[in-house]
């Protein structure tokens, strides 16, 4: 039976998308910027645009960073301009940082026997304070960020290089995570237990049997016992 969970953090334990949300409005306003319904949608799209850059590689994460601001301040922008806009937003941004209401209730019942860990794109100091700030972080054993690993989800590398820290074969390893891409199907061609959250109020697509969904992380326990190497 499975021995530890692999989590994700963002928009799986950490309401990222409603931080973001109040963080960008806040930011946009205050750099005297358009911060509308239209203006937050071309931030995320360039979010997504250019931290998939990074995790395919072609960026590094601060790389990432100035090119979404290069987007609103012109593509010539110095680096140093960039990073300190940047530095701006991620104030407000701290500001707003949440764990969702299911996450502690739920790592605190599932803490013993199972262990668990952290695997995210994304750099380990920034999400060990993330973790710290929103009072999950006594929970894991360890973080597995991309930056420091070299290597980023979906790779398998990724999640064979948690499993090994683990010193658990990925048959004995859940991994959840909100992207049903990147987290789940990639969970499961590695090996793992792939579980999807899904907090999204729209249907889903037809899933294979390999791939399990969860609405809310309270489902843990009850799903759990049924996976199986």
């Amino acid at each position: 039976m499975v021995k530890a969970i692999l989590w994700d953090i963002d928009d799986t334990l950490f309401d990222y998308a409603q931080a973001d949300t109040d963080a960008a409005t806040r930011h946009l306003a205050a750099e005297g910027l358009p911060h509308d319904t239209a203006a937050l949608t071309h931030w995320r799209t360039l979010t997504h645009t250019h931290y998939t850059r990074f995790t395919n590689g072609e960026l590094t994460f601060t790389e990432q960073r100035r090119e979404r601001v290069r987007a609103y301040l012109g593509p010539t922008t110095p680096d140093a301009q960039a990073d300190a806009w940047f530095d701006r937003y991620l104030t407000h941004f701290e500001q707003a940082w949440t764990a969702f209401p299911d996450a502690d209730p739920t790592l605190t019942l599932l803490t013993h026997p199972l262990r668990h860990a952290i695997l995210s794109n994304s750099t380990t100091p920034l999400q060990e304070r993330k973790l710290t700030t929103i009072g999950l972080r006594h929970h894991f054993e360890f973080l597995a960020c991309s930056h420091e690993i070299g290597h980023a989800k979906p790779a398998p590398e990724a999640f064979h290089h948690a499993c090994a820290t683990l010193d658990l074969p990925p048959h004995d390893v859940a991994y959840i995570g909100d992207l049903l891409h990147t987290d789940a199907h990639a969970a499961h061609n590695a090996g793992l237990h792939a579980i999807w959250i899904d907090r999204t109020p729209t249907p889903p697509p037809p899933l294979p049997p390999h791939i399990h969904r969860i609405t809310t992380l309270t489902a843990l326990p009850t799903l759990l016992p049924t996976l199986h190497a």
